[in-house]
């Protein structure tokens, strides 16, 4: 299988679909749900996908030890090629190790003026024009408006894509829109919110908010229990 089809069949095709096309440069989305329940599956499909389209991307983790993101990458991409007869294996994984930077900080300890320098030097000065950037582990419960505001009108200014993971917190963890409370201060700001749900027998990923529209779970994507990959229509 050549690289193109590869990525024509990427299950991230359904997202998109479910989006209306994804998010477009300058747009922001997060994917949110319980803990351990795939969101960091999700988003390292998304950033495979585009360093599948040789597109760069910066993945900024938040969680303590950021080695397990290196192992989910490395999962992720044997469940992509598993069964499938792809030319030129080892090239493809140096393609995506090449363009692929990865970050851990700390959200109590690194100040959010650091971290955004720390980008316009790498991608501005520095030359590494990433298209997409991910970010997991941040703790919504602490931030603040003017904060991700901040950030996303950075971003937008690079032309950036931005995709957050999000853990539910508080009770209920969701509003009647079915937006995640630990986002009321936030939710204007991003342009797609996508919540992962627990089905008896599969995952569940319904897109909620796109664009200012709120939806219901009508056309949800279903994510494999077992491997926590989107599944293909």
């Amino acid at each position: 299988m050549v690289k193109d089809e590869l990525i024509q069949r990427s299950p991230v095709r359904v997202l998109e679909k479910a989006m209306k096309g994804g998010l477009k440069n300058g747009e922001m989305g997060v994917i949110s749900g319980p803990s351990g329940l795939g969101k960091t599956s999700v988003l390292v499909q998304i950033a495979l996908d585009k360093l599948l389209q040789d597109k760069k991307v910066i993945h900024i983790s938040f969680t303590p030890n950021a080695d397990y993101v290196i192992d989910w990458y490395a999962s992720i991409f044997n469940e992509f090629v598993n069964k499938r007869s792809v030319e030129n294996l080892a090239a493809l994984k140096d393609q995506i190790t090449t363009n692929r930077i990865l970050m851990n900080f700390s959200q109590t300890g690194v100040n959010s003026d650091v971290i955004r320098k720390s980008l316009q030097s790498m991608i501005v000065e520095g030359g590494y024009k990433a298209e997409a950037i991910i970010i997991d582990g941040f703790d919504f419960s602490i931030a603040t408006y003017e904060r991700i505001k901040t950030f996303k009108d950075f971003a937008a200014g690079l032309g950036l894509v931005v995709w957050y993971s999000c853990t539910f917190k508080g009770e209920p963890p969701c509003n009647d829109k079915h937006i995640p409370t630990v986002l009321k201060d936030v939710e204007s700001v991003f342009d797609c919110i996508v919540n992962i749900n627990a089905k008896p027998y599969h995952l569940e990923l319904a897109v909620v908010k796109e664009r200012g529209n709120y939806l219901s779970s009508a056309n949800p994507v279903k994510l494999d229990p077992r491997t926590l990959l989107l599944l293909e229509n």
